[in-house]
């Protein structure tokens, strides 16, 4: 295993926890706002806006580790029926193509993080930027995985067409 698979897999499972514990922190908080709002018939006006921002990052991180399982959405009606050096060529193609997608999000996202830094949240008065900030941290981790599947990838031995 190469460093660059090891670090994938290493950002993977860092992710993976970081993924549990906003997930446990989001159903926990939840459930104390309609605990609080029908029992005690008072309302945490910040959880709402908090949970929506733990729903952020969870999206984005959850994309991260569906990618490094490749468990992104795909159609493999025509890959399958393409020879075993298409198909390499094809997955390379697609993880090249998804790099470059991936370092725009990490450029695009630094860039609208900067533009609202000087924003807040309403209720929680949090700067704007540290919510977008995932986006260009996702990026990071998309950047990191797919440099270990291209690295994977190209590390195969071109196989010959039997057809």
């Amino acid at each position: 295993m190469t460093s660059i698979e090891r670090l994938s897999n290493s950002c993977n499972r860092s992710t993976e926890r970081l993924i549990l514990l906003l997930g446990l922190t989001m159903t926990a908080l939840v459930i104390v706002q309609v605990f609080c709002r029908y029992v005690l018939n008072h309302s945490l006006f910040w959880s709402e806006e908090l949970a929506r921002y733990l729903l952020v990052w969870l999206t984005f991180l959850g994309a991260t580790v569906a990618y490094h399982r490749s468990m992104h959405p795909s159609i493999n009606v025509v890959f399958r029926r393409l020879s075993k050096p298409g198909q390499l060529i094809n997955r390379r193609l697609i993880h090249f193509i998804s790099l470059i997608f991936f370092i725009l999000l990490i450029w695009y996202g630094c860039s609208f993080s900067f533009f609202i830094r000087a924003q807040t949240t309403p209720a929680l008065s949090l700067p704007k930027w540290l919510i977008f900030s995932i986006i260009p941290i996702s990026g990071m981790i998309f950047v990191v995985h797919a440099l270990a599947f291209l690295q994977k990838d190209f590390s195969q031995p071109q196989v010959e067409n039997k057809r």
